[in-house]
């Protein structure tokens, strides 16, 4: 027996995004001095399995400094100009309202002071009852159609394959669906179809961004017996002719499958893009702190009688760890106790380089399910972004990771979702209330 239900506005995805947009579309009614019927809408069983996953666990909230600048995807000014709407001062003052106070760490990322990423989840839960938000879910979307000034929302039937008989009429849509990282928490793709459905575009390339990569064994399986190894280093996508396409510094993990951790998890898209136009792209390590070759060349002629391995794990900068530099020494056929003195040219030059500029065979990144965010979407030129309404069908709205916009691992996510949710929700209840 079918069923019909009808709503001012209907969030199809109660994540990040889709909760913010929520809270702020019930919010700017009430402001207003109205009542909307506001619904989000989800697939999953149990909400917000992103957003209890995140930072570990903990939920990296946002970022004590978020610079435009760093986000792949549309154009910096496009991204500073929703950033600037809800900034990383609005969310601080947003959470603590909820209760959520939030500390910064040595990283600058901001972590609620609970360390428990349900304590963000509950928040945002609460506050969207409290702003009249009706949280329909499990409610796996079939299609959204636009129908007369409005949209019909038709519900994913048979374990999603055929259309329900069961709908939802809304005045308008906020699409916050995500996009295709983490597929088990719901965010497979299936959004990026409804924006086409709707008249939109997506890039022509959507990828993993955020995710671990896996070395290739066949060459670089050296790396496999650092398992468990934490160090600072560089990496960098150089083309196959030699051109310096990004450069990455942070705290690197070494695992068994590969190379994980801040350092690699942020450099991943770009290597992956690269990868696409490029097949002898490569990924280039430095494990002494951005120090050139020559640099390093030099340091090995002064260090006299100083083993090598105790000289760069006792190093003033960039000291590495003892295993690592007996790996790299091993590499290149030079003894980690070798005196520095005693290294002939051909021996400085070949360490020098391989601490510096060492080539890292890469299989591929982990895929989907170990991604923490998706590169590519919906254009954000197809977007009004004072509004986040699309340009080409009325009524409808975006927010999160369904756009084509990608930031670095600490929380520049979280932000995108905060602010474009903002922007979304508070302007698609304006629109209704005059």
């Amino acid at each position: 027996m079918s069923s019909e239900r009808a709503q001012d506005i209907a969030v199809v995805g109660a994540g990040a995004a889709g909760l913010m947009s929520a809270i702020s579309a019930g919010r700017a009614a009430r402001d207003r001095g109205g009542k909307l019927r506001i619904c989000a809408i989800d697939g999953a069983r149990t909400l917000g399995a992103k957003i209890l996953v995140a930072g570990g666990g903990r939920c990296n909230v946002t970022h004590d400094v978020v610079d435009p600048r760093l986000y792949a995807g549309s154009s910096t000014g496009a991204v500073r100009k929703v950033l600037g709407r809800f900034t990383v001062a609005d969310a601080t003052r947003f959470f603590s309202a909820l209760g959520v106070t939030l500390k910064r760490e040595e990283t600058g990322k901001l972590f609620p002071t609970t360390d428990k990423a349900r304590t963000v989840l509950d928040a945002l839960l609460r506050a969207a009852r409290e702003a009249g938000v009706e949280l329909v879910y499990p409610w796996r979307v079939w299609s959204v159609e636009q129908e007369g000034d409005g949209f019909v929302i038709r519900r994913a039937g048979a374990e999603f394959g055929e259309k329900g008989d069961e709908v939802i009429r809304a005045r308008r849509v906020i699409l916050c669906t995500g996009g295709k990282s983490l597929p088990r928490s719901g965010s497979d793709g299936h959004g990026h179809g409804i924006a086409k459905s709707l008249g939109h575009s997506v890039t022509a390339r959507v990828f993993p961004a955020l995710a671990p990569l896996v070395i290739n064994h066949a060459r670089s399986d050296w790396l496999k017996a650092l398992s468990g190894l934490t160090t600072d280093a560089t990496l960098e996508v150089r083309s196959s002719t030699g051109k310096r396409i990004k450069a990455v510094s942070g705290s690197l993990l070494c695992t068994h499958f590969g190379l994980s951790g801040p350092c690699a998890m942020d450099i991943s898209r770009y290597y992956t893009d690269a990868r696409m136009d490029d097949a002898g792209a490569v990924l280039v390590a430095n494990w002494v702190g951005g120090a050139t070759m020559d640099d390093v060349d030099r340091e090995l002629q002064t260090i006299g009688a100083a083993t090598v391995g105790r000289y760069f794990s006792q190093r003033a900068r960039s000291a590495m760890p003892a295993r690592l530099i007996e790996a790299v020494c091993a590499q290149v056929g030079v003894e980690a106790g070798a005196p520095g003195h005693s290294l002939t040219r051909e021996q400085r030059k070949a360490l020098a380089r391989a601490l510096t500029e060492m080539v890292i065979e890469i299989h591929s990144d982990r895929g989907w399910n170990y991604a923490e965010v998706t590169a590519g979407g919906v254009p954000l030129d197809e977007i009004d972004l004072e509004t986040m309404e699309s340009k080409i069908t009325r009524g409808l709205y975006f927010a999160g990771e369904i756009c084509d916009v990608d930031g670095p691992i600490g929380g520049y996510n979280f932000q995108w979702a905060w602010a474009s949710g903002f922007v979304a929700g508070t302007s698609a209840a304006a629109t209704l209330q005059g």
